[in-house]
């Protein structure tokens, strides 16, 4: 998995970007659900969104994740204030060095596109998800103002719709519901991990775009 693109990290690390996580696309990825347990953040950047988490469940513990070593550094002192309810490690979202069924809820905020192999880290944060815990997260989609945004980035994966629903609907999840918004730039996802093999949905329940 590369590192994240200079111009990715500028955004991801301003201020407005960072506020806009906390206050408009945490609620909007969440939809009304309360965690509780402990979570992991894959491509968690600077810790933002791990940081709003704790700060509204105090007795929720989170992991956050990143492969960039400079986003690592800046996650581990925005989330240094949690004291053991946090910690930060850099990790491969293709290759997470967690146990099977680890974690209650595996948050994935706007990563996928970054990860030439997303299928695969798909399926790792299934892998260390707990029988009935949740997969939550959102991504850009293949479209002209997702382009121009990311024109001249290397290792840059941007997925249709119909890609990443399949890539999830692969992954034997149930309860898989998907939405678009802004005009179908961005799309977010959530699916609980079946409790045994079989029991997971068929299909994908579409939500109305929000």
């Amino acid at each position: 998995m590369p590192e994240m693109p200079p111009s990715a990290k500028a955004t991801l690390t301003s201020m407005p970007h960072r506020a806009l996580a906390r206050r408009i696309i945490l609620p909007w990825i969440l939809q009304g659900e309360q965690p509780s347990g402990e979570g992991l953040e894959i491509g968690a950047g600077v810790g933002a969104m791990s940081a709003q988490l704790l700060t509204m469940y105090p007795r929720f513990r989170m992991v956050a994740t990143d492969y960039d070593t400079e986003l690592v550094a800046m996650a581990e002192q925005v989330l240094a204030g949690f004291g053991r309810r946090a910690s930060v490690q850099r990790a491969d979202a293709v290759q997470l060095p967690f146990q099977d069924g680890r974690f209650d809820l595996v948050l994935s905020a706007a990563m996928l596109h970054h990860v030439i192999e997303w299928d695969k880290a798909l399926a790792e944060a299934v892998r260390v998800l707990r029988p009935g815990g949740r997969l939550l997260g959102y991504d850009m989609l293949n479209s002209v103002p997702i382009r121009l945004i990311h024109c001249g980035e290397r290792d840059t994966s941007l997925l249709r719709a119909a890609q990443l629903q399949a890539g999830l609907r692969r992954l034997g999840l149930a309860d898989l519901r998907t939405s678009t918004a802004l005009g179908g730039i961005v799309m977010r996802f959530s699916a609980t991990k079946a409790d045994k093999p079989g029991k997971a949905d068929k299909a994908d329940r579409p939500a109305a775009a929000s």
